[in-house]
């Protein structure tokens, strides 16, 4: 099996609703996210003759996602009061709002969805919160 990887970076904050620690508080992190994708063969014909895929548009694909969340707040969807929305989108902050708790864990997860909605067979997905501190998802 051939893997390739690739990994692209955000700034954004986070809310984590519930959690009790340091990280109760709005916070953001410089998030980094790396994708490892795979294949049995390689393409046989034309410009990606000898590659699994083509660099470029793994880049792209995954970039693409990373720049949607540069500079905004991630949060689960109805954790914040309805008030507390109304004066986050009167300010004009860009919100985005997830199913799910924005924990790494839960963002590794997002990220190998993503990508495989995409047509890429993903080995795996890593999300730093930090240089030292990350969460990995495989299927």
């Amino acid at each position: 099996m051939y893997s390739l990887k690739t990994n692209s970076s955000f700034d954004s904050a986070h809310f984590l609703a519930g959690y009790e620690g340091k990280c109760r508080n709005l916070h953001g992190h410089r998030w980094t996210v790396e994708v490892e994708v795979g294949g049995e063969k390689l393409m046989q014909d034309g410009q990606t003759r000898g590659m699994v895929v083509d660099f470029g548009d793994l880049k792209k694909d995954l970039r693409e996602k990373t720049e949607e969340m540069d500079h905004c707040l991630i949060m689960e969807k109805g954790t914040l009061k309805e008030k507390t929305m109304e004066a986050l989108e009167e300010e004009q902050f860009r919100i985005i709002e997830l199913p799910m708790r924005p924990t790494a864990e839960n963002l590794a997860k997002y990220f190998y969805e993503y990508m495989a909605d995409k047509g890429y067979q993903v080995l795996r997905t890593t999300v730093y919160e930090t240089p030292t501190n990350a969460a990995t998802y495989m299927a």
